[in-house]
């Protein structure tokens, strides 16, 4: 029995499969050697390890949070059965007293306003204050030697942020992520010439942390697109983040067989120009065999991390779509045998984008099934943002890897969650 606060939470327990069985069962797997960045030193192995008194199964966000915050660094397991509701409650339970939608829109309207500075004042104050509120009921921190893993076909999480800080050794397996809904994002007016809604969350972060391997999830805005939201002063109400950060000095990192769907601002690796003393010499990940569907940036965009990118497939959509790889400070990525659907009209240059000068690989990439150089493609169709080429390193711990005419095919079905196996 686990207790927070005055509620006492009763979690399940799960005994370890028998040694005899010829394969780990999907809660005791660590991760394969060579499999990515993650399996550098010590490698991956979350916990695999742990006894029958840290194996959890959770059927609710609360006895979730319970069994994260159960005591010690010993190996745990934390099995999720269905669908965990960070936000059952909805954006009123946060709300603090006073905070008014339709009061804020009122003194922050820029005709009232302006665009010359940032919001301040009474509505301002409730609003962040409301905001903490949501943070703190839905952000859980994953402790060192974890497994989190979805029992079956259908467990998720909707409206959680999984906050993977300052620890060693985390899996995380088999999960539908639905990105939490920012229930008070803020009006920026000096954010561009016309100002800007920012929102706070991501599903999962990984902040400083080594040795994570993210695999078999799906990552999903779910039942609240961006094309549902609402606009106001001229611009979107975003509600959403990201859907993975690694940031922060974070480093050892494999992301393998997710899906990323439906999303913008989607996977970044390095969130600042300015922390090179934190990230030089880190951040290095591996993503391989995921699919990106539909989404419209940042898959991934990186900054400072030796990044290796291999054997995905990028669904790209139309006219919204931005870019894939974004190539900022510092950043190593190589990018090999993937492939790339793109709609009709969108050009092969916009698979790049460079935010900084750095040196990147590209090798065996396919368009529309068709060999195609990015590099050359993007410096020939944006002659005013050319790359450079060689990341000036070869990746080495790649445990699979698959002719980029299979790959299509194979991660659009064996990627993502319920598909262990």
């Amino acid at each position: 029995m686990c207790v927070v606060g005055a509620t006492a939470l009763v979690l399940g327990v799960t005994a370890p499969l028998s040694a005899a069985q010829a394969a780990p069962s999907p809660e005791r797997a660590t991760l394969g050697a060579r499999d990515g960045w993650a399996a550098e030193g010590t490698g991956t192995t979350g916990g695999a390890a742990a006894t029958v008194s840290r194996v959890f199964t959770v059927r609710t966000w609360d006895a979730f949070r319970a069994a994260l915050a159960a005591p010690g660094t010993e190996p745990r397991i934390v099995r999720v059965v269905g669908t965990l509701n960070a936000t059952a409650a909805g954006c009123g339970a946060f709300e603090a007293p006073g905070y008014d939608f339709a009061a804020y829109l009122a003194a922050y309207d820029p005709a009232v306003w302006g665009y010359e500075k940032v919001v301040s004042g009474l509505q301002e104050d409730l609003r962040a204050a409301s905001a903490t509120a949501q943070g703190q009921a839905i952000k859980v921190k994953v402790p060192a030697n974890t497994t989190i893993v979805g029992v079956g076909r259908s467990a998720g999480i909707t409206g959680g942020s999984l906050q993977i800080t300052g620890v060693d050794n985390v899996v995380v397996r088999n999960l539908t992520l639905e990105s939490p809904l920012d229930c008070f994002p803020q009006w920026d007016p000096t954010d561009g010439a016309t100002g800007a809604w920012n929102s706070e969350y991501d599903s999962m972060v990984v902040y400083g942390s080594t040795h994570v391997w993210i695999d078999h999830n799906t990552f999903t805005d779910g039942a609240h697109p961006d094309s549902t939201l609402p606009s106001y002063y001229g611009e979107v109400y975003q509600q959403h983040d990201g859907e993975l950060d690694v940031v922060r000095g974070a480093d050892l990192v494999t992301v393998s067989w997710n899906v990323f769907a439906d999303h913008d601002k989607t996977l970044m690796i390095g969130n600042s120009d300015s922390a090179g003393a934190t990230d030089r010499d880190k951040l290095r990940v591996t993503l391989h065999h995921n699919l990106f569907r539909n989404v419209i940036e940042r898959a991934p965009r990186v900054r400072f991390g030796k990044v290796d990118a291999y054997n995905n497939h990028f669904v790209v959509p139309g006219s919204a779509y931005a870019y894939s790889f974004g190539i900022g400070q510092e950043s190593r990525l190589v990018a090999e045998k993937n492939a790339f659907t793109l709609a009709d009209g969108v050009p092969a240059g916009k698979i790049l984008k460079k935010w900084k000068a750095a040196p990147v690989t590209v090798a065996d990439n396919l368009v529309n099934g068709a060999p195609v150089d990015l590099l050359a493609v993007h410096n020939a169709q944006y002659p005013g943002e050319a790359l450079t080429a060689d990341a000036g390193w070869t990746p080495e711990l790649r445990a699979r890897v698959d002719v980029p005419r299979a790959v299509p095919a194979l991660v659009d079905h064996r990627a993502g969650a319920g598909r262990l196996g």
